[in-house]
């Protein structure tokens, strides 16, 4: 049995979960906002409880490393490398940009370009696109919303997982489009799609490992 831990604080909810061979097994959710820090070691605590399982048991950590938030990010990639070092277990980093985008292709099969577009700050947002082969055609990136225009293929069949408002996207396509505002990290999909990169060895290295900021204030040239 191979047990992954996944970590996700890249918003002021914090998801917690244990996967077995790619299964949702348990999970727990913080609602404690900005409060990762003070809670994020005694959730992973009863977590492994709930699964009935010990540290040694698990085979590696994943963390959703962005984007989101700088601290809450920090946090969670923190706390997931000091368990791999004490563990001796292989890190995953994933991005939220191509989770949900992912699961979008997978659960809405029939559009041509996957966007996931969220708010970085007023005007500021974070953007990737995919093709309904899952295949990255943008890769995620900050950009200002003056750029959006230029970035979005207008003539497209386009399915947006968005948090943004209808309004500030309706003008970027001619053809057919759907927005989804449901941009919670998709769970069941995010585990089975890890547990995939387990199988592929697609881990990073812990010494070089950093969350996905996005942003070029944060970005080491």
């Amino acid at each position: 049995m191979k047990y992954l831990l996944h970590i996700d604080t890249s918003t002021d909810t914090s998801i917690l979960a244990i996967g077995c061979n790619g299964e949702l097994l348990t999970y727990s959710v913080n609602e404690e906002s900005r409060n990762h820090a003070g809670t994020i070691n005694n959730s992973i605590n009863k977590l492994l409880i709930n699964a009935e399982i010990s540290f040694e048991q698990i085979s590696a950590v994943v963390v959703c490393a962005g984007p989101g938030s700088y601290t809450g990010l920090r946090i969670g990639l923190a706390t997931a490398k000091g368990l791999c070092y004490a563990l001796d277990k292989p890190l995953i980093l994933d991005n939220k940009l191509t989770l949900l985008a992912n699961n979008a292709s997978k659960e809405y099969p029939n559009y041509s370009q996957y966007i996931s577009l969220l708010i970085a700050r007023e005007k500021e947002y974070f953007i990737s696109i995919y093709n309904n082969y899952r295949t990255c055609i943008l890769p995620p990136q900050h950009i200002s919303e003056e750029q959006l225009s230029e970035l979005v293929e207008k003539n497209k069949r386009t399915f947006f997982i968005s948090n943004v408002e209808k309004e500030t996207i309706e003008h970027l396509i001619i053809n057919d489009w759907t927005i989804d505002n449901n941009i919670k990290t998709p769970l069941d999909f995010w585990i089975s799609a890890a547990f995939e990169e387990y199988n592929c060895n697609h881990f990073v290295n812990l010494m070089e490992a950093e969350p996905f900021y996005l942003k070029q204030v944060y970005t080491h040239k």
